[in-house]
């Protein structure tokens, strides 16, 4: 039997495309419809709501636990949808939905889980057995709350430039109407 009958069967005819620097899962993971700033406030999102939550978990006892069991909700539901996001934005998710969709849910997501995350960090100062797991939950808690409010405040920015940026300056009639509108 010769060598080349018995590798002949197992090999490709015909190799498929060569796998380059972006493929597999990288082939779909597209950071660029994000400006810079928005990439690193959504990262940080993501980061702080994960350590406060690992923070949190790590606390072993408490004897009020309530303002606990409200943190950790809003801290997972923190992470998860600022991973939902990011997901969205960075997949081709985002082209098969309506971009403006995406800003609006986006606007409003970050909006109520910045002031959900701001309330439930003071619940949690009010209620915590000043353990240091728990001073590290509070201190991350605080700051991505900061961070989810502070993007929020920059998408607010930004629809406004975009509005402003819609409205021709000629619109604005400065004389008295002289004919009838339903003419």
């Amino acid at each position: 039997m010769e060598n080349g009958e018995v590798y002949r069967a197992t090999t490709e005819a015909a190799p498929g495309p060569v796998r380059g620097p972006r493929s597999g899962l990288a082939a779909y993971f597209f950071l660029g419809r994000l400006p810079w700033y928005r990439q690193v406030l959504k990262g940080l999102q993501l980061l702080l709501s994960l350590l406060a939550f690992i923070c949190e978990e790590v606390v072993s006892q408490c004897t009020m636990c309530g303002g606990l069991y409200v943190f950790e909700f809003v801290s997972c539901s923190a992470f998860l949808l600022s991973l939902l996001m990011l997901v969205v934005y960075c997949t081709p998710a985002y082209d098969r939905i309506d971009a403006n969709k995406v800003k609006l849910s986006d606007f409003y997501i970050t909006l109520a889980t910045g002031c959900l995350f701001l309330l439930a960090s003071i619940i949690f100062v009010s209620t915590h057995d000043r353990t240091a797991a728990e001073y590290a939950a509070i201190v991350f808690g605080f700051i991505a709350s900061f961070i989810f409010l502070l993007d929020f405040l920059v998408m607010l920015i930004e629809r406004r430039r975009e509005s402003q940026r819609r409205k021709p300056e000629n619109a604005i009639r400065t004389e008295p109407l002289t004919e009838p509108l339903n003419a």
